[in-house]
């Protein structure tokens, strides 16, 4: 076998090992570091000095020398200087602080108070409630970035009240399935400082990039909302004195200040201080981090055992995220030694397609790949092997990562793997059924289509802001 078939062949084996359910960052290292072995095998190099020892030398002589022999291969080197890569990779530093703010956040019971103020306070609304719960999953996903844990608190906090409230189960479902998981797309995303580790883009053009974009698709689920409440009001309807209170404007204000402005506050401090240049994204998520804590103090909801279980997750998905890293800068460099990324890039370019139809054929393939995997693992593993092709294409990486982004939502939402599905089913009333979840996210996944498109149509909805703040 050549050295392409090789590459592409341990491309294989890497999906039918995900496919068997294997831990993907270990996968990832085990490949690497195998396939790395052959690649990197170069006998006169590394048992020259076994090959120099004469017949006097001991047998624990020869051995030891022929198994430091064995270990002098320069797949050792790349693995351990890649390591040091990631854990030195100063983009990176944001993630731990920016995942210690969502834990300490998730854990200060804001939530239900958040929730309530909004439903008193739009009350009006067609389809009220919907729109209290899409604006709280917005913020409370923006100030986490973890999908499982708002789809959860939003389940066992506004599904029963919709459902109270007598709101179609399906309806109802597919808006908190929605909503939770805007934390990914939303700065200031976990998931965009992934991508910007990964792809060398500046996280403070990404997140200017990323805001006007998650703005649309809220405002469509919005409109969506809205809409079908106002064509078929049965679905949604209008809520009680007794399920909403009257509350007079001194009152609701005082609601508003005591819910939803700290935590719009936290989030536009973090933000503003990065997309302004006062703070470096690690500065801002420190002070967001800070932030966090004091916002769980004043709510009194700041115990040891709640500041233990934040540390503990943090560290625990922090890890997660070096070691993908870790797996996969090591496995790609093997991968691309061995003429794998010249073979894919020789055969995309080959095709002679269009800009459009490339971005077609990458979204399609980012939308398959959600099924299965989890966003950190198509962002760090797939990811990168459309970034070569990208100025081919004359595809500006900075629009590609936010088509990634709003993609990315279709892997929680998309019917038989969404995971946004199974979080709310997991805590769901028994009478609310998985294929009633199912069909309520459908029309928001649609939703997710349509913001595509229109970004696709006017890019200016991505560049705009990062031109007007930083310059062409």
């Amino acid at each position: 076998m050549t050295d392409p078939q090789v590459a592409l062949m341990m491309l294989g084996l890497f999906i039918v090992f995900v496919f068997l359910g294997f831990p993907i960052a270990f996968t990832l290292m085990a490949m690497g570091i195998g396939f790395g072995y052959y690649a990197y095998f170069d006998e006169r190099r590394m048992w020259r000095d076994h090959l120099r020892l004469d017949e006097t030398a001991s047998g624990w002589e020869q051995w030891s020398t022929w198994f430091e022999g064995f270990l002098n291969n320069r797949i050792f080197d790349l693995f351990v200087n890649q390591t040091y890569t990631v854990m030195s990779n100063e983009v990176l530093t944001a993630v731990p602080l920016f995942l210690f703010m969502g834990y300490v956040v998730e854990r200060a019971n804001i939530v239900d108070k958040l929730f309530t103020t909004l439903n008193i306070a739009s009350k009006n609304i067609p389809g009220s409630m919907g729109v209290a719960a899409l604006i709280t999953c917005a913020l409370f996903a923006t100030a986490t970035g973890i999908v499982g844990a708002v789809v959860t608190l939003m389940g066992l906090l506004a599904l029963p009240a919709m459902l109270k409230a007598r709101y179609n189960p399906s309806f109802a479902s597919g808006i908190i399935c929605a909503g939770g998981t805007l934390g990914i797309l939303i700065p200031p995303s976990i998931m965009l400082i992934v991508y910007a580790a990964a792809s060398n883009v500046s996280i403070v053009r990404l997140y200017a990039g990323a805001l006007l974009p998650g703005f649309l698709l809220v405002g469509l689920y919005m409109v969506y909302v809205v809409g079908r409440t106002l064509l078929q009001p049965s679905v949604a309807p209008k809520p009680t004195k007794d399920e909403v209170p009257d509350v007079g404007f001194g009152k609701l204000m005082v609601m508003l200040m005591t819910s939803f402005f700290p935590l719009a506050v936290l989030i536009l401090s973090v933000l503003g201080s990065i997309l302004f240049g006062l703070a470096t994204p690690t500065e801002a998520a420190s002070i967001g981090a800070l932030g966090g804590m004091l916002l769980a103090i004043a709510y009194r909801a700041m115990t040891f055992q709640r500041l233990r279980e934040s540390v503990y997750l943090t560290v625990r998905t922090t890890a997660m995220v070096c070691w993908l890293f870790v797996g996969s800068y090591t496995f790609s460099a093997v991968f691309s030694y061995l003429g794998g990324e010249h073979l894919i890039s020789e055969f995309v370019t080959g095709l002679d397609i269009t800009p459009l139809q490339f971005l077609l054929m990458a979204q399609l393939i980012i939308f398959l790949l959600g099924w299965p995997l989890e966003w950190s693992e198509i962002i760090i593993i797939f990811v990168p092997i459309f970034l070569p092709l990208l100025p081919h294409f004359g595809v500006d990486p900075l629009f590609f990562g936010i088509l990634v982004a709003l993609n990315l939502q279709t892997s929680f939402l998309t019917p038989p793997m969404a995971m946004s599905a199974y979080y709310l089913k997991g805590i769901a009333p028994p009478e609310v059924k998985l294929t009633q979840i199912f069909s309520g996210v459908m029309p928001f996944l649609f939703m997710v289509f349509i913001a595509m498109a229109v970004v696709y149509i006017y890019p200016g909805i991505v560049f705009n802001l990062p031109n007007a703040l930083y310059g062409g």
